[in-house]
């Protein structure tokens, strides 16, 4: 149920190959598996139990158990806090291998998983450890006859379901919130990359959760997926992916009338107006698409650029692209850019890329395959210029290094260019009159909007989209509103 595996920077460690049911680790009913690739070598790391419709139900059952067990159940705010900060403290122990996994898994840099990903789960999960005590109803006046109250219960069964991109933030993401309120929880791994999550779920045990209050399942979408949204046991999903997917989980959750919180795909804008600060607009313009391999759903994709200073700006986009993005082993302290997650996904961003240079734009860098010493799904950093609205780079999202850039004339056409997508996650724009800046904000059709900076993300405040990038918020105290109901009780004090 546990191999011992060493990573290339020389760590060793045991990693969970199996379900992870009522505290402990089983096998798939039909010892079916799922082989996990290192997409930089594009070797087999390991393989996993992939799980079938009968271990969904036997998760969701452990998870409904536990739900109403006084292990679980009777715990007060301020001890489920406790465990949560137990994990927290747990998690930040094992920083080393969790982003030691992370980085051969993934494919994003060691340093990145190191000092980014693995501190972001540790300060969601002590931020909604905080919540746990804190969450309460109210005291309604409604005159002497009536002693009115709410209060907030949890939901149930929450099935969670993360992404590739980003697997130890978006399990945290969705975890805090839901334990802190009280809930139980089965989190459905992604397939392509589900091994540091399994790692975690020895973690929980060891900070003390009973068993079946989170239950972790590796398995295909189709399969584990869709019987975790259609369960009758399950009370709410939570997912974040692509938006095909996310109208298809709508679809099966609408069944058992579920509550679902959905996180999906965006084509964010960002605009550069003609007093800039150019230096700036180009650092932020390129960390927010190319971190992460460009694998982000906020990512700035669509970059609108004053037809002033267009050339200008180019330019030093460009430079910073050539000076920033290097590309090479995750392991190595000075590779930026990592590989796409998976041969389909590197395929998929590729077409996109050549769909760009058949349409017209002009590739100004990239457009290539990247292969370290002969392996790996690496792509070059790509930037197209003279991109138009109509092109399939500036409509669709491609979730990989490429960007698209834009010119535009007068503040109304940038607004215009920025809404003109069925998305609406994130957005940026960078300018020095911040009376013009406050403005443009509101006239963006996003969920968040970063000024003078781009996906400068926090834990404590919220996130999430509008359109066709999802429903609902997760992070701050907006993301505790997913995971609990408030019941309202009516006293009647003349009776």
């Amino acid at each position: 149920m546990e191999v011992e595996l060493t990573a290339p920077n020389g760590k060793k460690w045991t990693q969970p190959l199996g379900l992870f049911i009522n505290n402990e680790f089983v096998k798939s009913s039909n010892d079916s598996k799922i082989f996990s690739i290192n997409p930089a070598t594009e070797e087999e790391i390991c393989s996993v139990f992939a799980a079938t419709p009968d271990d969904v139900d036997l998760a969701v059952n452990a998870a409904r158990k536990a739900f109403k067990d006084a292990s679980w159940k009777s715990l007060s705010g301020t001890e489920r806090g406790a465990l949560m900060s137990k994990l927290a403290d747990l998690v930040a122990e094992n920083a080393e291998t969790l982003a030691t996994i992370e980085c051969l898994d993934n494919g994003k840099p060691y340093a990145t998983a190191l000092s980014e990903n693995v501190p972001e789960v540790v300060n969601v999960l002590r931020y909604y450890a905080g919540y746990a005590d804190k969450n309460f109803g109210q005291v309604i006046d409604v005159g002497p006859a009536k002693f009115a109250y709410t209060v907030k219960e949890p939901l149930g069964v929450c099935g969670q379901i993360i992404p590739w991109n980003y697997p130890l933030d978006m399990a945290a993401w969705k975890l805090g919130p839901a334990l802190c309120c009280g809930n139980t929880v089965v989190l459905k791994l992604a397939e392509q990359t589900p091994l540091s999550m399994l790692y975690v779920a020895k973690l929980i045990k060891e900070a003390g959760f009973p068993p079946g209050v989170v239950n972790v399942i590796n398995g295909y979408g189709r399969e584990a997926g869709a019987a975790l949204v259609q369960h009758p046991k399950v009370d709410k999903i939570a997912f974040t992916g692509s938006t095909a997917t996310g109208k298809e989980i709508m679809k099966m959750a609408a069944g058992t009338m579920k509550n679902i919180t959905l996180e999906t795909g965006g084509k964010s804008p960002l605009i550069v107006f003609e007093d800039a600060d150019l230096e700036l607009a180009a650092t932020w313009s390129h960390g927010g698409i190319m971190s992460n391999q460009g694998q982000i759903c906020t990512a700035t994709s669509r970059i609108l650029v004053h037809e002033a200073i267009y050339d200008s700006f180019v330019e030093k986009f460009k430079a910073k692209v050539q000076e920033i993005s290097v590309i090479g082993d995750p392991f190595e302290e000075s590779t930026f850019q990592g590989p796409q997650v998976t041969k389909a996904q590197y395929e998929r961003v590729l077409g996109f890329i050549k769909a760009g240079k058949e349409e017209g734009a002009t590739l100004m860098l990239g457009g290539e395959p990247a292969p370290q010493q002969g392996k790996g799904f690496f792509i070059a950093p790509t930037v197209f210029a003279n991109v138009k609205p109509t092109m399939k780079i500036f409509q669709e999202e491609i979730f990989g290094p490429c960007v698209a850039l834009v010119s535009f004339k007068t503040e109304e056409e940038a607004v215009e260019l920025a809404n003109d997508s069925a998305y609406g996650l994130g957005a940026a724009l960078f300018t020095k009159d911040l009376v013009r800046a406050h403005r443009v904000a509101r006239e963006i059709e996003a969920g968040m909007v970063w000024i003078n900076s781009s996906n400068d993300s926090d834990f404590r405040i919220p996130f999430g989209g509008v359109k066709q990038s999802g429903i609902g918020r997760e992070l701050g105290e907006a993301g505790l509103s997913a995971y609990c109901n408030i019941k309202s009780i009516h006293v009647n004090m003349a009776a």
